[in-house]
């Protein structure tokens, strides 16, 4: 069974700079795609980012490109998001999740879910 642990949420000021982690164990992952998503009170989960784990092909959204950078660790089994120029809307728990069908289409389509961890951006 695919298990997914973030770690690394927590409180910074707008400006600021955090990296969450994603640990996933439970099979190999030579392949299939591992994204993060976040969702804001009130709000609907959104998609962030994703990657292949195969080639390390990397997906944005578009409210996050130029700012959030998501890479993998294959020896580690870890997927991280790198959150620069952090904004008060950023605000989230933010949820990694992975899947290893329908690879096409990075936005939606995923299996399994971490716990998720709290992001919070102060003004």
């Amino acid at each position: 069974q695919v298990q997914l642990v973030e770690s690394g949420g927590g409180l910074v000021q707008a400006g600021g700079s955090l990296r969450i982690s994603c640990k996933a164990s439970g099979r190999t992952f030579n392949s299939g795609v591992m994204g993060w998503f976040r969702q804001a009170p009130g709000k609907e989960r959104d998609f962030v980012a994703a990657i292949r784990w195969s080639g390390g092909t990397t997906y944005y959204a578009d409210s996050v490109k130029g700012r959030f950078t998501i890479s993998r660790d294959v020896a580690k089994n870890t997927v991280y998001l790198q959150m620069n120029s952090l904004k008060p809307e950023d605000t989230a728990v933010y949820y990694c999740a992975s899947k290893f069908r329908n690879l096409v289409i990075v936005t939606t389509g995923y299996d399994y879910w971490g716990q998720g961890t709290q992001v919070t951006v102060s003004s």
